[in-house]
């Protein structure tokens, strides 16, 4: 306590007020089983040099202990609660919450140690029960000794609820607890070496022991697996010893998804019972259709599907598409209602999949199942952290794993027609078309608006509650507007139609109720619908753009012609480009007021905003007619910088900000190493790649990011350091090279952004090609860009042609009309150039950039005629000769188009993964990298053997021996290490081979 708090009680001849660091420590011990824990009241000083004297201090305190109210030096959330692994493990529901603030500045806060769970628990298909021996026969003689009568889809309901009743009873009388189990093995493990520490043990009785073991580590497997599905942390394998940090974020998310007190609207309510009514009652109202009348959109150009492409969503369905659909279902993810996740299916199929198939034909011919298939769980997942009302919560809807596969099956054919639909301005969900597109055009638009000295106002529009508030008349009308058959908007109708909710609340299901409007999010259908709908919106804009009453931005420069860009549509976000005209934003005002009364969608004022690009000076005036506020650049569009130059470090700091508050979640001293290495490449190495396929990453800030990866992989506890032990650019070596396949960040954003030059020479089509060849213009044959000349600025172009080179120099065409391919100087005759095969030809040919449908001759049925600057001499006859030999079996077809083919991969189509290799041509070949990657070798030891593979074979010294004995125990099997040579590796190579034999 500071001594000026202490001078604040009072003065005076009688009061001698002191100041004394102290703290207040009690130690509790539960009375049902004994549980001991402390806990410590402290003050924590806010000076440095006092702080050292504090830790020593808290540091004499024996036992386990926590301590709450330990202040920090950020300006909110000062008071908190600090505790240990063990005491959180056993209080894994211990929620933390703030109490009324009455006379101090400072809030009081409560931990409540006994959870809020009121009420039964949902079913939840464990998928560690898949995993035990003969599970599948006892799934399939209990599913064939169900015995109901009815329609398909009413008999698999039916037997899922038995299937459920007969699970609980196995899981509680045979499977059993499994940390039970696992201690009573550990135990009986325990057992034997302690007979074995006396005497030696006979062949029965080792035996028994080596099957102890196995049930032991049969057991930790089951634990690990069932932490695992619940913390939903999938990046990290099973058998790699995580289960205590599966545990740890299983109860993490447990807590932010917990609910003690909730605002709705604008009332606190804090008693569990009024918390599961109001959420209840308020998601009623939203999903609740109360408009019974809306004006129709007539004379809307939508896009209409051609008969073959209606007939293909009607087809009837066949297993292979069935069961395709279910493959590439996530099989632990979490499962709707009925409890069964979609791993179950995939486990099963072999005696489900009749069934299955017969429910999708009762489908296709009725349109209808039993609604009860149709149930979702409402769960709530907090927008940001530390949310407190009700509208900072996303509902995210948990569908039934038997509704997940139809609805996949349906999705898919959906998105399979959606590019014929949805114009070209809209880019979610339309096979061919991705979220970096708009963000490139954007950016784009912006660079040509600045550079050309012009004005005009971006409105960045957001939508209310997209998903919840889509009105389905609208959606089947527009359904029927664009061509959809009568059987396929049926089926739509029945899948909406027929829903009914829960909501989740603390772990329990409270409420049901059925919706009249909304799409949910979690169903496979629903963003493929939900583009339809927006598709409306961009008809309506471009409508106003051909009428005159908006002026999009025109896009135009060495290309010639020029492309107008109105709008950008991705999902709800919704970027309308105009002038900065109090005319035109109140035309927009009007449309937006006219999609809403047909489709049910309004835009939030509130959250959108205009954004003036160029000297606009009324941007006020036009933000006070729209009725919204204004920003400026740079901003933000779908995540990425808008408006910014990516040259400048401080555009990054949102990259490597997300990187630290991801760490911030993970806790590293329950990760083991081969966790560790795992999530560094599957996700703190993936976490930039959003921004490097769009952006040149500066190579500090690469460098800046990955120092984070080394510390993270190397570091130990939040207050511990340890030294990196290898080098990161070894590290970042594939494993056939003798790495840990880390990428290179610096090399990896090379290859991202090549892409686009591969996309810009196949994807003649799209909108954001036409830009860019609108811009720059392109070079003959299309197949890139020109060179793009003057500053950087905010266009991206430009530092993506600069790695054309790397794409160029592996590329081959496929001649179709020859129209576009280069006969001497392009790779299309064999691996490589004929100016390169055939140098004396190429010098004397007539001409030297002839196009291969100038050489080929129509004439007799076709024939190559390359044309010459003089007569072949005698001694050049042979070269014709040959080169005519080369061409023999190649022809010219008029009617086929030309074709580009990426060389470094089987399939011949590009991929960043094939160039990323190609750049890193460093070659370590005699890295025994089959032997130390196989599958005998335990995850959690990949890591060490990798070590010591590296410093063996790249002449580095062995740091720990005692690491090497670990590894060797776990290869070898115990006792063989006395006969491993820790000098070098060779021989413990040669064990692993021989455990392979």
């Amino acid at each position: 306590m500071s001594s000026s708090i202490v001078r604040s009680l009072g003065v005076g001849r009688s009061l001698e007020w002191g100041a004394l660091d102290s703290q207040v420590s009690c130690r509790f011990k539960n009375v049902e089983d004994g549980f001991c824990w402390v806990f410590t009241g402290v003050y924590g000083p806010a000076v440095g040099r006092l702080r050292e004297d504090f830790w020593e201090e808290l540091g004499t305190i024996r036992g386990l202990w926590w301590r709450g109210g330990l202040n920090n030096q950020t300006q909110s959330r000062l008071d908190r609660f600090l505790v240990s692994e063990d005491w959180e493990g056993y209080f894994s529901g211990a929620i933390q919450s703030l109490l009324l603030r009455i006379v101090s500045d400072h809030c009081p806060i409560l931990l409540d140690c006994g959870g809020t769970r009121k009420g039964p628990s949902p079913f939840r298909f464990e998928n560690m029960w898949l995993k035990e021996e003969g599970f599948r026969d006892l799934l399939r003689n209990w599913w064939v000794g169900f015995n109901f009568r009815g329609s398909y889809s009413f008999t698999l309901s039916e037997k899922l609820k038995a299937l459920k009743a007969c699970l609980k009873v196995w899981n509680r009388e045979v499977f059993g607890n499994v940390n039970a189990r696992k201690e009573s093995a550990l135990k009986q493990m325990m057992l034997w070496d302690a007979i074995e520490g006396d005497r030696v043990l006979n062949t029965e009785e080792q035996n028994s022991r080596k099957k102890a073991l196995e049930e032991y580590e049969k057991w930790v497997i089951m634990e690990e697996t069932a932490w695992r599905q619940k913390s939903r942390e999938l990046w990290l394998r099973e058998g790699d010893k995580n289960t205590g940090y599966f545990h740890k974020m299983a109860n993490a998310h447990r807590r932010v998804n917990s609910m003690v007190k909730i605002k709705i609207n604008g009332t606190w309510v804090s008693e569990e019972s009024d918390i599961k009514e109001g959420v209840v009652q308020a998601f009623h109202s939203l999903l609740l259709e109360t408009t019974e009348w809306r004006p129709r959109c007539n004379g809307l150009q939508v896009g209409v599907l051609e008969g073959e492409n209606a007939t293909m969503l009607e087809a009837p369905f066949s297993e292979e598409e069935v069961f395709g659909a279910l493959s590439d279902l996530n099989g632990d993810k979490a499962p709707g209602p009925n409890g069964f996740t979609m791993a179950f299916w995939q486990f099963s199929w072999s005696f489900l999949k009749e069934e299955v198939i017969g429910f999708f034909k009762e489908f296709h011919d009725q349109g209808k199942f039993v609604k009860s298939i149709n149930a979702s769980f409402l769960v709530l997942i907090p927008k940001k952290g530390g949310a407190e009302d009700l509208k900072d919560f996303r509902p995210i809807s948990l569908v039934g794993s038997l509704y997940k596969l139809l609805a996949k099956v349906l999705a898919n054919r959906l998105k399979k027609v959606m590019g014929k639909l949805v114009s070209k301005s809209q880019n979610a969900f339309v096979e061919g078309r991705q979220i970096l597109d708009a963000s490139l055009i954007a950016n784009e638009a912006i660079h040509s608006m600045q550079n050309s000295g012009g004005r005009g106002i971006l409105c960045k529009l957001d939508i209310e509650k997209a998903y919840d508030h889509v009105n389905w008349s609208f959606l089947f009308w527009l359904m029927e507007m664009m061509g959809f058959g009568a059987k396929w908007i049926s089926w739509i109708q029945w899948c909406i139609g027929t829903v009914s909710f829960s909501v989740l609340i603390n772990g329990t299901s409270s409420g049901l109720f059925k919706s009249s409007r909304g799409l949910r999010q979690g169903d496979p259908l629903s963003p493929y619908l939900f583009v339809i709908v927006m598709e409306a919106l961009s008809c309506l804009l471009k409508r106003a753009k051909e009428g005159g009453f908006l002026s999009g931005w025109q896009l135009s420069g060495r290309g010639g012609g020029g492309v107008e860009i109105t709008h950008l549509l991705f999902a709800d976000d919704t970027l309308v480009f105009c002038e900065p005209s109090t005319d035109q934003v109140s035309y927009l005002s009007w449309l937006l007021m006219w999609f809403e009364a047909k489709s049910g969608l309004k835009v939030n004022l509130d959250k959108s905003e205009i954004i003036a690009v160029g000297r606009v000076e009324n941007v006020e005036e036009v933000a006070l007619e729209f009725g919204c506020k204004v920003s400026r650049l740079p901003s933000t569009y779908l995540g990425l910088p808008l408006g910014a130059r990516f040259k400048e470090v401080a555009t990054w700091d949102g990259v490597e900000e997300r990187l630290r508050k991801r760490l911030s979640i993970w806790k590293r001293q329950y990760i083991s190493k081969g966790g560790r290495m795992t999530l560094i490449r599957s996700t703190l190495s993936s976490m930039p790649i959003y921004c490097m396929s769009l952006f040149q990453m500066p190579r500090s800030v690469s460098l800046r990011l990955e120092r984070i990866q080394r510390d993270f992989l190397w570091g130990g506890g939040a207050l511990e350091r340890k030294p990196h032990l290898v080098e990161w650019s070894i590290i970042c070596s594939d494993k056939r090279k003798g790495g840990l396949g880390v990428r290179s960040l610096a090399l990896l954003n090379k290859a991202l952004l090549c892409k686009w030059s591969w996309r810009f020479a196949v994807e003649r089509k799209a909108l954001w090609r036409q830009v860019i060849s609108a811009k720059y213009g392109e070079e003959e044959g299309g197949w890139r860009s020109c060179v793009v000349r003057g500053s950087f600025g905010v266009g991206l172009w430009k530092a993506i042609r600069r790695g054309w080179e790397a794409v160029g120099n592996n590329l081959a065409y496929a001649v179709g009309n020859g129209r576009r391919i280069r006969f001497w100087e392009d790779k299309w005759c064999g691996d490589d150039k004929l100016c390169s095969l055939f140098p004396s030809l190429y010098a004397i040919s007539l001409d030297k950039e002839a196009w291969v449908a100038d050489v080929w001759s129509h004439s007799g049925g076709g024939v190559w005629a390359p044309r010459f600057s003089r007569s072949i001499n005698d001694w050049e006859v042979i070269e014709v000769e040959r080169l005519l030999l080369r061409l023999q079996g190649r022809r010219v077809y008029s009617d086929v188009e030309d074709e580009v083919i990426w060389t470094k991969a089987k399939d011949k189509r590009f991929s960043v993964k094939s160039l990323y290799k190609d750049l890193d041509p460093e070659r370590r070949e005699e890295f025994p990298a089959n032997i130390i990657w196989n599958s005998l070798v335990p995850p959690r030891k990949f890591m060490e053997l990798t070590f010591l593979s590296i410093w063996s074979f790249m002449g580095a010294p062995l740091f720990n021996k005692r690491s090497v004995i670990g590894v060797v125990r776990a290869l070898c099997g115990k006792g063989k290490e006395e006969s491993v040579a820790f000098s070098t590796l060779v021989p413990l190579l040669d064990c692993l081979e021989g455990k392979k034999q």
